[in-house]
């Protein structure tokens, strides 16, 4: 049986800005690289506002304090940053262990995903609220896919295929839980972790706005993207 929460529980979301951004080129942390002349992760930590649902942000960083202090300071709510781990679970987990003591509900997002729609956001929120233990956005996948195989490779039915986005939403006791029994295993996502707990992933629609910046492409992608918006 579903059970529908509390419409006022606190909302956190952890925004996971520890990737080294090799891909994507140039020097310092990924999260930090330009988008229309502000950092990816501001663009995150604005798109987490505008949900109407967060309350406060914990950014999990790749660098000091410091490197991420005018981004605090212009943030519209309240952001803690966090030290990053060696990969983006662990780093997750560094989220987890700073949470508020009264945080319910929990937003696990991409820095690397600046430009989420704000209807994203608050939808998967929303999904949790009602009573879904883990929440994820997707979108059909548009390209034709293969298999590859040890005797060639054979198509796959994209009909039956999702692309994953953040942010992901889940009740905090089961991420947390979750992540506890997921120590020593390595998935790619919050989502994986807690299937491998035993919970079900619910899926509501994500957005082709809420692209991934990982290479240079990308960045020019996200440009255009912002420059349609306005």
């Amino acid at each position: 049986m579903t059970t529908v929460v509390d419409i006022e529980e606190p909302v956190v979301a952890i925004v996971v800005a520890a990737g080294s951004g090799v891909r994507l080129g140039g020097e310092g942390p990924k999260a930090l690289r330009l988008l229309a002349g502000r950092p990816l992760v501001a663009w995150s930590l604005d798109a987490m506002a505008a949900g109407g649902a967060v309350s406060a942000v914990l950014v999990v960083a790749d660098g000091t304090q410091a490197l991420y202090d005018a981004v605090v300071t212009e943030a519209p709510l309240p952001v803690t940053v966090v030290a990053g781990g060696p990969t983006r679970q662990q780093s997750v987990a560094h989220g987890l262990a700073a949470l508020p003591a009264d945080a319910a509900v929990v937003l696990v997002h991409d820095a690397a995903r600046p430009l989420v729609p704000a209807s994203v956001v608050a939808e998967v929120v929303r999904a949790v609220r009602r009573g879904a233990g883990a929440v994820i956005p997707v979108v059909p996948v548009t390209d034709s896919v293969r298999r590859v195989t040890a005797d060639g490779s054979v198509v796959v039915d994209r009909a039956t295929l999702r692309a994953v986005q953040t942010p992901q939403g889940f009740r905090r006791h089961v991420l947390v839980a979750a992540h506890d029994a997921a120590a020593g295993h390595d998935h790619t996502d919050d989502a994986a972790v807690c299937e491998a707990y035993g919970v079900p992933v619910a899926l509501v629609p994500g957005s082709p706005d809420s692209l991934k910046v990982t290479h240079a492409a990308d960045l020019a992608l996200a440009g255009a993207v912002l420059a349609a918006r306005a």
